[in-house]
């Protein structure tokens, strides 16, 4: 495995490209948008790559944030197709949106469950023909340790005792290796997630172990180490002047861990468009849950229930 921190099933990967006993990969390229399923199958290959035994959906487009129509409806199509395909065919859903919503690199959890139609306390008040076609879901934002003192694993074990969900979808921002994949990347796994692991912040995992429920989660890297974009210039600048033909050598990697390690540590970094690529991917990722959590429904009566 790579020596570095990433929530990226892919970037764990890196250079195997699937060549490892254990996993599965598959790429697909459609148009400006690449779709990657990897399976990683038994545990030996989950401790190579530090990540749980399951299925791991990407989805890859460079305008992610502002792409076009037609790539945009694209992208909502396959994160319903991957997240309903996930999910119990039946059954009430609990969306959990995970972050922290003062902090904008943080708030994508908060923003996609404002987006939400949540329907557990509709179902008693629709007429008959919409009660089979509607799934049950609620949706919380509970905030983070530091504000609330209680871990978001505690919550939801408590929400879940009571509202009995078949299902739990959390939603949160990751960590990148790769600049390039800040609001470029969506990851929707079956494996829960670590919240904060991505940027060394490990917290109770959310997954079936710990809540008792299956728990899909769906993440969009928003930030990424300073250290990662320092040693990657200073890569390019041995590379381009000829300084070390060899960046694996010995020297090279010396220099490239002080550079990234010794002056800029545990910093993390996120575009200064930040707050409208978040509002952005929080509409895109909202409407595909929706498509997903309401499969039954068509998209007029679907969105007559979000904005009627």
């Amino acid at each position: 495995m790579r020596g570095f921190r990433t929530d990226l099933a892919m970037e764990s990967i890196g250079d195997n490209n699937g060549h490892l006993d254990g996993v599965l990969v598959d790429r697909q390229q459609m148009g400006e948008i690449s779709r990657t399923r990897i399976v990683i199958e038994d545990h030996h290959a989950a401790q190579v790559l530090s990540r749980p035994v399951g299925e791991y959906i990407t989805l890859s487009c460079e305008n992610l944030s502002r792409c076009d129509t037609n790539n945009r409806k694209r992208l909502v199509q396959l994160v319903a197709q991957a997240v309903r395909a996930m999910l119990p065919k039946d059954g009430q859903v609990l969306v959990v949106g995970l972050g922290n919503r003062n902090v904008t690199a943080d708030a994508l959890g908060t923003r996609v469950v404002e987006r939400l139609l949540v329907t557990r306390h509709l179902r008693e008040a629709l007429a008959d023909e919409l009660v089979g076609k509607l799934r049950g879901v609620s949706a919380i934002a509970p905030g983070v340790l530091g504000v609330t003192g209680i871990e978001t694993a505690e919550l939801c074990r408590g929400l879940i005792e009571h509202v009995k969900p078949d299902a739990v979808i959390a939603i949160d921002a990751l960590a990148a290796y790769e600049s390039a994949r800040i609001c470029t990347t969506v990851q929707i796994t079956d494996t829960g997630i670590e919240p904060g692991s991505g940027v060394g912040n490990h917290r109770l995992g959310l997954n079936r172990d710990t809540l008792g429920v299956k728990v899909i989660a769906v993440g969009v890297p928003m930030v990424v180490y300073a250290s990662t974009i320092a040693r990657d210039a200073v890569t390019n600048l041995m590379e381009d002047y000829g300084l070390m033909q060899d960046t694996t050598s010995p020297a090279a990697e010396l220099l490239l861990k002080k550079v990234s390690e010794s002056y800029l540590g545990e910093m993390v970094v996120t575009p200064r468009e930040i707050d409208e690529m978040v509002l952005s991917v929080a509409d895109l990722l909202s409407e595909g849950l929706n498509r997903a959590l309401q499969s039954k429904l068509d998209a007029e009566t679907l969105h007559t229930f979000l904005h009627g």
